[in-house]
């Protein structure tokens, strides 16, 4: 045999192993990927047949086209929608990101009782949210509610929260906020944790203070925590629903109605499923170009060193 046949020899070989590695995969990939396919990718493709008709849920579909997505477009309660929905996240991610940040920084000093205090403050973020949304609601009560008779004590009179078009939305911020500071707070932390102590070390020897280690170290450190951390909660704004739903219901006169409160009135309470399921496919084309555009700008600001 020649020189010349042996590379021929292990070329079926390694594709044979090249194909059992993508079975092996395969089938560790098939049981989430059925029921993703089944429940996710299925519906989506399902939704989107579904815009390009007039439907009421009851009747059969008339085809319409891209009518919807043009009716929409110049609807002036979706406009609201995607309005409020921006207002809430311009709101909602600077309070997070700083709560949580001093949180972190907070509980990753060797305080009395840290492990404690660290569990108390996620406790909020696997509450359900109809019950935080709930107690929320009472507490800024404008009758009732103990944050304007907390107020009412410095001479202070509260706004009427929900009830007021123009804090309805600022109460669910609020509410918003102070659910999810447990999630971002346990992020931050562990990359907190990651950080080398050397270079703390290092630049308390060369005489820096805390806040110079805090902008020179700590948060550029930090960035691809905080990428991870923006991410999730502009997708997770984007979405904001169930909060809306449980202390205003879109309200009052759709001063905090948001993208998905109006897919769902869309829905049930307008019966025009054509027109919600347009509309859902322009919030996931504008989730889905935010999230590329930070992933593509993420290599300017983010070191992963």
């Amino acid at each position: 045999m020649s020189v010349t046949d042996q590379p021929r020899r292990r070329i079926p070989g390694r594709a044979g192993r090249r194909l059992r590695y993508a079975l092996v995969v395969l089938a560790f990939l098939l049981p989430s990927a059925v029921p993703m396919a089944m429940f996710t990718i299925y519906p989506m493709f399902g939704a989107l047949w579904v815009s390009l008709h007039k439907w009421n849920l009851l009747s059969p579909m008339e085809w319409v086209g891209l009518g919807n997505y043009a009716k929409l477009l110049q609807d002036p309660d979706t406009l609201n929608a995607f309005g409020n929905t921006f207002y809430y996240i311009l709101g909602y991610l600077p309070l997070v990101y700083v709560g949580g940040l001093a949180l972190a920084l907070a509980l990753n000093q060797a305080l009395p009782l840290r492990g404690l205090l660290r569990s108390v403050y996620f406790l909020p973020v696997v509450t359900s949210w109809i019950v935080v949304a709930l107690i929320w609601r009472w507490l800024l009560n404008p009758e009732v509610g103990i944050v304007n008779a907390a107020l009412g004590l410095f001479g202070i009179d509260g706004p009427g929260w929900w009830t007021d078009p123009t804090w309805a939305m600022p109460s669910i911020i609020l509410a918003s906020a102070w659910k999810d500071l447990g999630f971002v707070m346990i992020i931050l932390l562990a990359g907190l944790q990651a950080i080398p102590q050397d270079l703390y070390e290092a630049a308390t020897v060369d005489g820096a203070g805390w806040w110079r280690r805090l902008f020179n170290i700590t948060l550029p450190m930090l960035t691809p925590s905080t990428f991870f951390v923006i991410v999730i909660s502009l997708i997770n704004g984007f979405q904001v629903f169930d909060q809306v739903y449980a202390m205003t219901g879109g309200g009052p006169a759709g001063a905090s109605t948001v993208v998905v409160q109006q897919i769902y009135d869309l829905t049930f309470r307008y019966s025009r499923a054509g027109e919600a399921a347009a509309l859902s496919w322009l919030l996931f084309v504008l989730v889905l170009v935010v999230t590329i555009i930070q992933i593509r700008g993420q290599k300017r600001w983010v070191n992963y060193a």
